[in-house]
């Protein structure tokens, strides 16, 4: 295996992009696939490959700064995982079988429904005005109640776990596939349609992403290893440089989000991800 050079500015990128997942609680693979699809020119199966073990990294680091905020809901994370990881393994089997340039148009189509339905969600709502209405309702209302390491208390309600249950399904087994779709659907689901504050709603997000992009990663790895030579070395030459980057970029992510509105980061990247699924399906024509 011959280690280079020619992968270099994927350390600063990777930087860049992992603190605006971790921030948000965006996949970092949404925007890592693209890249080494459309920017790099690699096969589809050994982009989304990539892209998993990158983010698994990154949200890894991610998570142990969520983790210490204590900003985990495990319990409902691990009714989540559940539904998530059957999904994701057979995402990642029939994956297999999905030529590239299926899996491209799945990519394209699956980010511009994304980036719609969170365009939809946030264009009226400020988090701070969001969090306000409903502040008295959570006050004599709510199911779970979690305090982080900061002694703040959130009181909340999960709502349609039906719902919750079917975006897991669904996102698992796109994760699998495209190595997207579980972080941003729920999302959607418990910040937009249940009204759980947003710090709960992407640390919660992360724990199950790590856990599940795990899983899914295993089998693509075992894929690389098998065809071995070239494959394996070029997924070497990337790694060596997008995994330091997004452990880096995982703890700078957390501390940002303190500091901008979610909200407002939301709607820019609902935008980015249709531009960017818009893009890869002209690739296709």
């Amino acid at each position: 295996m011959e280690l280079t050079m020619e992968f270099w500015y994927l350390l600063p990128i990777s930087i860049a992009i992992a603190t605006i997942a971790m921030s948000s609680g965006i996949g970092g693979a949404v925007f890592f696939s693209p890249l080494f699809m459309i920017g790099l020119g690699l096969d589809p199966k050994i982009a989304i490959g990539t892209a998993l073990a990158t983010e698994l990294f990154g949200f890894s680091s991610g998570l142990m700064a969520y983790w210490k905020a204590k900003l985990i809901d495990f319990k409902l994370g691990l009714n989540l995982l559940l539904i998530s990881i059957p999904f994701a393994i057979i995402g990642t089997v029939y994956g297999d079988l999905v030529p590239p340039l299926i899996l491209k148009a799945i990519f394209g189509i699956g980010i511009i429904f994304i980036g719609y339905q969170l365009y939809v969600s946030w264009r009226q709502e400020e988090k701070e005005k969001l969090e306000a209405a409903h502040k008295k309702e959570f006050e004599t209302n709510y199911e779970s109640t979690l305090t982080d390491a900061d002694g703040n208390v959130y009181n909340y309600t999960i709502c349609n776990k039906n719902m919750g249950r079917m975006f897991a399904a669904i996102g698992g087994a796109f994760l699998g596939m495209i190595s997207v779709g579980l972080a941003e659907l729920q999302e959607y689901h418990l910040v937009a349609k249940c009204k759980v504050p947003t710090r709960v709603a992407v640390a919660t997000s992360i724990f199950v992403v790590v856990i599940t992009v795990l899983v899914a990663s295993i089998g693509h790895f075992y894929e690389f290893a098998q065809e071995g030579g070239e494959v394996m070395n070029q997924v070497v030459n990337l790694i060596i440089f997008t995994i330091p980057g997004v452990i880096i970029g995982g703890q700078i992510g957390p501390k940002l989000q303190k500091v901008i509105p979610a909200d407002k980061m939301k709607v820019g990247i609902s935008f980015l991800f249709i531009l960017v699924g818009a893009f890869m399906l002209y690739t296709l024509i």
